[in-house]
């Protein structure tokens, strides 16, 4: 049996690597099985969506499209982690922000029609939501179709969530609700950045720990958000290559899990890994993985046109989804990562690096 896991797990990998380089479509022989179950078959059929260029990928940053914005009573000097949904005809972004009025982090909320209407959209504190007072950040937004209803998970230091009917109204969002009853046997001593994605039969909590481990939890969809296994570790590997901000999705038209996470240094950038299931085992992805070729990195990516690159950053940020709900399914030939950078020459204390957000697009003119 682990020798047929292997096999499939590198056949797997063989196969994103044919999707990542553009090529063309190849059916992976099928594994044998037991006579008491079917046979099962690895393939990229003809209609698996397939990427037009070469790997290593290769990038292109706008500006600043979303900055920290300041009133009377807040007093914010980032914008970072966001979370993004299209939904009526807006995009729809929760991000982290700090405030030194609060001394604390807290969320931030703004909509817009199109990306160029981003730098002018309202932001709107989350705190004036009496619920989410205090010390939330790292939000990740979807809705729920089981329940009807949007679902808002965030970092309060355990995991956390909010639900409502609206999630254009901030004031909306209920009281917060614990995940877990005290803190879970596997859990790290800093559990941070929470995602939830689901399949057919289960919702999984995956979060990281900057300890170079990632870690899971799961339940049955029809006990979520309720009944959370403890935490058992995923991928694993140096602190400063496995840190924080990871973030899962179900490639769609396949059944592939892209997992994207955090590394560390020389600066922010962005490794990838695959799997088959969202309960199974991580690969690395070809070309996806280094400081030299990774997913999302300063090495890969150029900015537009007479811009100054402005980053070196390429950190906690979200992929543009094809859709909003639980599955968390991307287009893989519609690439877009939507980022917290900074200015490099600025270091101060963590809390008060001045992160904006930006949008990488996958450049398809580089073959």
């Amino acid at each position: 049996m682990k020798g047929r896991l292997m096999n499939k797990s590198i056949l797997i990998c063989l196969a994103v690597s044919m999707l990542l380089a553009g090529s063309s479509p190849v059916i992976l022989a099928a594994e044998s099985t037991t006579q008491t179950q079917p046979a099962t078959s690895s393939a990229v059929s003809a209609d698996t969506p397939t990427m037009g260029f070469a790997t290593p990928l290769q990038w292109k940053s706008t500006g600043v499209l979303i900055k920290p914005v300041s009133d009377e009573t807040h007093n914010i000097v980032s914008v970072k982690d966001p979370t993004i949904v299209r939904y009526n005809d807006l995009w729809h972004v929760y991000a982290t922000a700090y405030s030194n009025s609060a001394r604390t982090w807290s969320m931030v909320y703004l909509n817009f029609k199109d990306w160029p209407d981003a730098p002018k959209a309202k932001l709107h504190y989350i705190d004036v939501n009496p619920n989410l007072r205090g010390y939330h950040c790292a939000p990740h937004l979807f809705y729920f179709r089981p329940h009807k209803k949007w679902y808002l998970v965030f970092q309060s230091q355990q995991p956390q969530y909010c639900t409502t009917d609206d999630l254009s109204k901030p004031e909306t969002w209920t009281k917060p609700q614990d995940f877990f009853e005290g803190k879970p046997s596997g859990a790290p001593r800093l559990w941070i950045d929470y995602w939830v994605i689901c399949d057919d039969t289960h919702a999984y909590l995956y979060f990281t720990g900057d300890n170079g481990r990632v870690y899971r939890s799961r339940t049955r969809i029809e006990d979520f958000p309720k009944g959370m296994s403890n935490p058992e570790i995923c991928i694993e590997g140096p602190r400063n290559d496995v840190f924080e901000g990871s973030m899962t999705y179900r490639i769609k038209g396949t059944g592939t899990y892209l997992t994207l996470v955090e590394a560390m240094s020389p600066a922010r950038y962005y490794r990838a890994w695959i799997s088959d299931s969202l309960d199974g085992e991580w690969k690395p992805v070809d070309n996806a993985t280094t400081w030299e070729k990774p997913f999302a990195g300063i090495n890969n990516i150029t900015f537009e046109d007479g811009m100054i690159p402005w980053t070196r950053d390429i950190s906690h940020g979200e992929l543009i989804r094809d859709g909003y709900d639980e599955t968390m399914t991307i287009d893989i030939n519609n690439l877009q990562l939507l980022y917290q950078g900074r200015d490099p020459a600025i270091n101060r204390r963590y809390d008060q690096l001045p992160y904006r957000l930006a949008l990488l697009t996958l450049d398809r003119s580089k073959r």
